[in-house]
């Protein structure tokens, strides 16, 4: 239940604020000036504080101030006559959430005291959900430091507040099963278990018993009763990473499972209900797979009830730079070694490269440098040093549209099978100007002749 600290000198307002808070299940303390309202707000956690900009001889806004200082969580609304309006502004830009004019309706009071505790409430969850995130999983550089990346974790936040599904989706190696383990942690399952399964690493056969678990005699080398990884989920969440490779038989089956909530092990007769949270994740389009008939819509419904979409890396480059220091210092701890940093060339080369495999494809680069470095700076040489370079530099406008132009009639010739006249007439040129284009990138027709003849 949230805590609401009303201040106004005028006890009649007080009585009638409380009465309209209580009714809407809020806990009220009432102070008439700013020595009660600081030895309340010392004494208990302040979730809002609802402030009269005059006290008497007194100021709301150092009342405002000082609050804070012992609940700097909790967030302010500032209560002030008509003509005091100038004042609750200059109150806001020293941190009140908003102010509301005397005399004001009680359905608008309600409407503004929900949306500030619903902003504190999400503010809690991305400061938890960034303690999670560090603590546990120890990629404090990855989440939260690009402004698409503080959005999604936003959406990973409100999202922990429900038990819905939730489908994750983005790049191979944006870290999906990251943001998955992140949600399970702030949720309200975070003391159930977190169980993976990768639809693509279990063989289709194989699926449907790992999914629900069979009895001893089940089927041919079914040895003994095993628990099925849903069931291992009870109380938690059941995370099925690229669900988009599941197949249409098994789909099938998980729907049902999903709308019923419940399902028998193979060759048992005791049912089994389910008390899991299912966390999906695809580096696909489901949507486009369901309009191809890969994937079932119906399913897709259930399992897309909140998705959560992860940018890939080079629309976040921002973060290259340190997600790159975390990987080095990972690797260098691992490897026993004392490097301390990269050089300039090194980093913009991290930064320019387009990165298709993502976070993932950093971490391996940067863990291949460490392996082959000797010295304690990472040069730009140790970076793809393992492939083979056909990255190609921008090329003039001069030298793209020759490139293009002698590709087109390579193509032109060998359609034609080096016959000048069609070849001219498809180009929208004349034979003389098209001779002059063969001269120029010393095309000889006869050697297309040659090559198509050879092919009948």
């Amino acid at each position: 239940m949230e805590k609401i600290l009303l201040v106004d000198d005028d006890k009649n307002i007080l009585t009638v604020l409380k009465l309209r808070l209580e009714k809407e299940n809020f806990e009220v303390l009432e102070a008439t000036n700013i020595k009660e309202a600081i030895d309340l707000s010392k004494k208990n956690l302040i979730d809002l504080a609802i402030v009269d900009l005059r006290l008497g001889n007194e100021d709301g806004i150092v009342l405002m101030e000082k609050l804070l200082i012992y609940n700097p969580d909790a967030s302010v609304i500032i209560l002030t006559a008509f003509g005091t309006v100038d004042s609750a502004v200059t109150a806001m830009q020293k941190g009140a959430y908003s102010y509301l004019t005397k005399p004001f309706d009680h359905r608008e009071l309600i409407t503004e005291v929900n949306k500030c505790l619903d902003k504190n409430k999400l503010s809690k969850e991305i400061k938890s959900l960034k303690k999670i995130v560090k603590q546990k999983y120890g990629f404090e550089n990855i989440i939260g430091k690009s402004n698409k990346m503080e959005k999604v974790l936003e959406q990973v936040g409100q999202a922990a507040l429900t038990d819905s599904n939730v489908c994750i989706y983005g790049e191979s190696g944006t870290g999906k099963e990251l943001i998955a383990k992140t949600l399970h942690a702030a949720s309200l399952r975070a003391d159930g278990p977190f169980v993976a399964i990768n639809c693509t690493a279990i063989p289709e056969n194989l699926i449907e018993s790992e999914l629900f678990g069979y009895e001893k005699g089940a089927f041919t080398g079914a040895a003994k009763s095993k628990k099925g990884l849903i069931s291992q989920a009870e109380k938690g969440s059941f995370f099925l990473d690229e669900i988009s490779e599941m197949p249409l038989t098994m789909q099938a089956k998980l729907l049902r499972i999903l709308e019923e909530r419940e399902f028998y092990p193979l060759g048992s007769t005791k049912l089994v209900t389910m008390d899991t949270r299912i966390i999906s994740a695809s580096n696909k389009n489901l949507e486009e797979a369901v309009k191809e008939g890969s994937f079932r819509e119906d399913l897709f419904y259930r399992l897309f009830v909140i998705p959560i979409n992860i940018p890939p890396l080079r629309d976040r480059k921002e973060e290259i730079p340190k997600l790159a220091k975390h990987f080095l210092s990972k690797h260098s701890m691992i490897m026993n070694k004392d490097i301390k940093d990269f050089s300039r060339p090194c980093l913009q080369k991290l930064i320019l490269h387009s990165w298709p495999g993502n976070i993932r494809e950093l971490q391996n680069t940067i863990e291949c440098a460490v392996a082959l470095t000797k010295k304690d700076i990472i040069n730009d040489d140790l970076i793809f040093r393992s492939r083979i370079h056909n990255e190609t530099k921008l090329k003039t406008l001069k030298n793209a549209k020759e490139e293009f132009e002698k590709n087109y009639i390579i193509q032109l010739i060998k359609l034609t099978q080096g016959n000048i006249s069609q070849a001219a007439k498809l180009a929208g040129k004349y034979r003389a100007d098209f001779y002059d284009l063969l001269k120029k990138y010393s095309l000889k027709p006869a050697d297309f002749r040659i090559k198509a003849n050879k092919t009948v």
